[in-house]
């Protein structure tokens, strides 16, 4: 905790990054996002996983001039790159393959991480892409890392927010077939989303006061209930509930013509009924700098936009851009709070 509390007072924080799925792209482009040494100016990163596996990588990708520092007795040098032997065997790797062994240690890399969060021997997490289906186990039961780490951090709820340089989509429903999300579009969800998203918009980017567009769940959002109803009898009556609050709620939008009439620019953030209909604008617009972040949690966690991409796996061709991104945002959102913890702590 006195780690913690150092890094908090002089706005360095210390960043874990859980090193994914051995055999994806993680271990890659954690390596290659850290090979600035500049950025020990700014973080104290602490990767868990293994020595071992970062070792291989390093060779494999001919990175020399890597280096890192083994954490012994729970004591993380602030000036090097330090890493937290989560496993001691040498785990088989197989790059770009599926494996159960794969997922086994990505958990293992997570579960750590995740408890130093909680005791605050870190300060934010940046999480390495998972296969969710080979990270399946009695430990982890759960869609993605987000709703592992919204349980383990107490919370009930959370919300999933991809962010890029200037556009920020919230997501009332994540991981679920299109068949199961109109049952979940409920005035409670809409409402308890909306109410995540603004407050986080507040408290983790500085923005007093924003202005956040919602759009509709049917084609042209409903066409007057032509098309639907959902839009004129659960997500109108939200916006206007939140307006009558003080809140700069707008819509809802048809989401094609929002997002081809680039009306998403006057918005600080834009919140989806579901999965693709934010994701896939978002990444046409912000792939390879997007960030995944879960809002409405007390700790701060990030993640790439993108998944293992066992496609590329040890072949030196995966961009580093996206977990660079998430790793200065986990930064960015520590040290937006940091005003308010450290009032809080005077009074």
């Amino acid at each position: 905790m006195e780690k913690s509390k150092k890094s908090k007072s002089s706005n360095k924080p210390i960043i874990g990054i859980s090193l994914g799925d051995i055999n994806g792209v993680g271990p890659e482009v954690i390596i290659k996002s850290l090979l600035d040494p500049r950025i020990i100016n700014i973080i104290t990163p602490v990767i868990y996983g293994s020595t071992k596996i970062l070792s291989y990588y390093r060779k494999n990708l001919g990175i020399e001039d890597f280096n890192y520092s083994q954490v012994r007795d729970n004591y993380f040098n602030q000036k090097k790159i330090n890493v937290v032997n989560c496993w001691n065997e040498m785990a088989e790797i197989n790059a770009g393959t599926s494996t159960k062994e794969g997922g086994s240690y990505a958990f293992k890399a997570l579960e750590r991480a995740v408890k130093d969060l909680k005791e605050g021997k870190i300060d934010a997490i940046v999480t390495g892409p998972i296969n969710k289906n080979n990270i399946q186990s009695d430990q982890f039961n759960f869609p993605g890392q987000t709703e592992y780490i919204t349980k383990e951090s107490g919370k009930k709820d959370s919300l999933m927010m991809m962010v890029g340089e200037s556009l920020r989509v919230g997501l009332v429903t994540t991981h679920l077939p299109i068949k199961d999300v109109p049952a979940q579009i409920t005035t409670k969800n809409v409402s308890a989303k909306l109410k995540i998203f603004i407050d986080s918009l507040k408290k983790d980017f500085g923005i007093t006061k924003p202005k956040v567009a919602v759009l509709g769940l049917n084609p042209h959002a409903g066409e007057d209930g032509l098309l639907g109803k959902e839009e004129h009898e659960i997500i109108k009556p939200v916006i206007e509930e939140f307006k009558n609050k003080g809140h700069l709620t707008y819509g809802p939008y048809p989401s094609d013509g929002f997002f081809g009439a680039a009306q998403y620019k006057n918005f600080d953030g834009i919140l989806a009924m579901y999965h693709d209909q934010g994701l896939i604008a978002f990444k046409t617009l912000s792939f390879e700098i997007g960030v995944n972040y879960t809002a409405g949690l007390e700790v701060i966690r990030t993640s790439p936009d993108h998944g293992t991409a066992y496609n590329l796996a040890g072949k030196n061709l995966a961009s580093e851009i996206s977990m660079r991104s998430a790793i200065y945002l986990a930064k960015d959102i520590f040290n937006v709070r940091q005003p308010v913890a450290d009032e809080h702590n005077e009074g």
